[in-house]
């Protein structure tokens, strides 16, 4: 696998993703009971947003003086179009997370516990397919076009699905859950698992902790192909995964209280599916340029924004009296 990556750049990155995790659980009480404003997820995502920022342009510095400016500047775009590739698509994966909170009643002082351990578990999973991802592309180069395929279906189904709403007490998962382990019917605090009466017991919570999980599995096999379109680097790819990832809890809070205004979002996030599935597929006869990517993916994604922001307005000024 070639990569950009030296093992002091590894170690380095690995640092700042343990910083950036202590950081979350104890200077933003991630891990503590406590109701985010949107004041509080508007200032952490600039945050998070700022620090991934940062991170690029340390990038671009070292490569343009230790490689040259070629290679610092295909490198950086790379890393800003995966990063925004990937934080968009995890946009719906936060709408999937809405659900599952509104389904268990999980008021939003628990919410940021479960989310806090369902991104530990996302970071330790992404890293793994990511690893494995590119081990199989640098060995069966066939699998792009198989890859392509799948985010080019995929796509299409979010598009013709975009306003069907699963029926999370059919989860088959939560079913198996429920016919294997005692479950209690109210929430215990932010406890996952409780002692009554002598019989450990399940509470919503962990059903909710559980999907969350689970939801990132799904997305994941998604997301991961996607990176794979724009470069197959494992250190970019991992890093601007990692990146768009440590900044969901806040992105979530934040759409919690916006996300009802972006109700064409997952028509632009389809969008960018199909084109990235087409980019992977034409891959070995047409070389698209990672600016291109970049200023096609902004572009689906501001103008499923702004649509939603019309229609939005729309609504509103229609239900006027």
């Amino acid at each position: 696998m070639e990569t950009i990556g030296s093992w002091w750049m590894w170690a380095g990155f690995a640092v700042l993703v343990l910083v950036m995790l202590v950081v979350d659980l104890f200077v933003t009480k991630g891990g503590k009971q406590h109701r985010v404003s949107l004041k509080e997820a508007a200032l952490w995502s600039v945050v998070w947003v700022s620090i991934s920022l940062a991170f690029a342009g340390t990038l671009w510095f070292y490569l343009d003086h230790a490689a040259g400016r070629e290679i610092a500047n295909d490198k950086t775009l790379a890393f800003l179009t995966g990063y925004l590739v990937e934080k968009s698509l995890a946009i719906d994966n936060v709408f999937v997370w809405m659900m599952i909170f509104s389904f268990f009643a999980i008021p939003s002082e628990l919410q940021r516990r479960v989310l806090v351990f369902g991104i530990v578990g996302a970071i330790v999973l992404r890293t793994i397919m990511i690893f494995a991802g590119s081990w199989m592309i640098t060995e069966f180069h066939w699998l792009l076009y198989i890859f392509g395929a799948f985010l080019m279906i995929t796509g299409v189904k979010m598009a013709w699905f975009a306003d069907h709403h699963s029926d999370l007490a059919q989860n088959p998962l939560i079913r198996w859950i429920k016919n294997h382990y005692p479950v209690t019917e109210t929430l215990e605090g932010e406890h996952f698992l409780v002692v009554k009466k002598g019989q450990r017991m399940a509470t919503p919570l962990l059903f909710a902790l559980v999907l969350v999980e689970f939801s990132d599995v799904i997305f994941a096999v998604d997301s991961i192909p996607a990176i794979f379109a724009i470069t197959t680097d494992p250190f970019i790819v991992l890093t601007s995964n990692l990146f768009a990832i440590l900044g969901l809890r806040a992105m979530y809070f934040l759409l919690a209280d916006l996300g009802s205004r972006f109700s064409l979002l997952k028509y632009g996030l389809a969008a960018i599916l199909i084109f990235i599935g087409i980019k992977m597929i034409v891959v070995d006869w047409i070389k698209i340029p990672v600016l291109l990517s970049l200023g096609v993916v902004s572009l689906l994604l501001a103008v499923s924004i702004l649509a939603s922001l019309w229609k939005a307005k729309r609504e509103n000024l229609s239900a006027l009296p």
